[in-house]
């Protein structure tokens, strides 16, 4: 039995990993933790205030951590469910015990040191780690995930850009000299577990948000390798999220070609479908690790529909079924 640890494991992602790995044949949790200054630290993960719907399957306490040297010994796995910055400063401890690190924030996700200046707002201290780390789009970076110590697991918006997308560019069937528009709605969990008026539920309508400045613009735009237009909305609802895509084929591209590229690259990803007719919606996914693929496309004006659950395939999930890669186990162990 490989042993893992969850650091930030009272959050949204923290608990459905906790719940995927509390069904893992392969993995034992050896420790959740929390900050030191935590008001969760000492509860039960399964505690009627954090996540109830865990009582009886993950009943462990939440360990107020800043010194991890009296557990790491034991510690094979690690994953950071844990602010950018935080993920930043002790992603090189874990990794320099020998620990394999799955790192759900996106402080190892662009190997740029501007990127996080401009941003996330912090001068990034570990170029080292940056030029080492894969990024675990799992269903593209199989091949250099299995070989990996540190995953960048993508964001939840640039998962459910990227997916559709990639096999069209790959296949060369994109006009590319008109920019993909990308148009995703995110439920509220997106902002994560500490209230305030921008994700509470009472104030929450639908807006657009960082317009030209997301920091996920950049990071779809180097994994894709082509540049794109952006924009984020937050929507009256907890979990999932739909992005609409806007793109241009190029002269003679059909259906047919289309449908092609994508069942190219997912006819054999049990965790993408692609829709051969209609389009998916959110309830195809909510609670569940898939990410649904549809489209449309007319003349040459190609529109892709993409839903995920964003703190599963856009999270929690996606981090497992990148460690089940890295370590060999089928890659949809615990998640189906």
């Amino acid at each position: 039995m490989l042993k893992a640890l969850i650091v930030g494991a009272s959050g949204y992602a923290g608990a459905q990993l906790a719940f995927y790995l509390s069904k893992h044949p392969h993995i034992e949790i050896a420790g959740l933790t929390v900050s030191e200054k935590s008001a969760d630290a000492g509860k039960l993960l399964s505690d009627f205030e954090l996540h109830p719907q865990l009582k009886g399957l993950v009943d462990l306490p939440l360990l107020p951590m800043a010194d991890y040297t009296a557990i790491i010994q034991d510690i094979d796995i690690v994953f950071l469910a844990t602010e950018h910055s935080v993920s930043h400063d002790i992603a090189p401890y874990f990794l320099e015990q020998g620990c394999i690190v799955f790192d759900l924030s996106g402080a190892f996700r662009v190997n740029s040191l501007g990127f996080y200046t401009e941003f996330y707002g912090f001068n990034h201290q570990h170029q080292t780690w940056l030029d080492k780390a894969v990024y675990g789009l799992a269903e593209w970076n199989d091949k250099l995930i299995k070989h990996a110590q540190l995953i960048a697991v993508p964001g939840c918006y640039p998962t459910a850009a990227q997916l559709p997308l990639k096999p069209l560019i790959a296949e060369g069937l994109l006009d590319d000299t008109q920019w993909p528009v990308i148009n995703a709605v995110s439920g509220v969990s997106g902002a994560g577990r500490k209230a305030s008026l921008k994700n509470h539920f009472c104030e929450v309508s639908l807006h657009a948000y960082g317009l030209f400045s997301h920091r996920h613009q950049p990071e779809i735009a180097t994994h894709l390798g082509q540049e794109v237009i952006f924009t984020p909305h937050l929507g009256s609802f907890k979990q999932g999220i739909h992005a609409t895509i806007t793109c241009r084929v190029k002269d003679g591209v059909t259906t047919d070609d289309i449908l092609a590229a994508l069942n190219k690259y997912y006819a054999h990803k049990p965790l993408v479908r692609v829709y051969q007719q209609g389009w998916p919606a959110l309830k195809s996914v909510v609670g569940l690790p898939y990410c649904d693929i549809g489209f449309a496309l007319k003349d040459r004006h190609l529109i892709l529909i993409s839903v995920e659950d964003n703190l599963l395939k856009g999270a929690a999930a996606q981090a497992v079924q990148c460690m089940n890669i890295r370590f060999g186990f089928d890659e949809t162990t615990s998640l189906i």
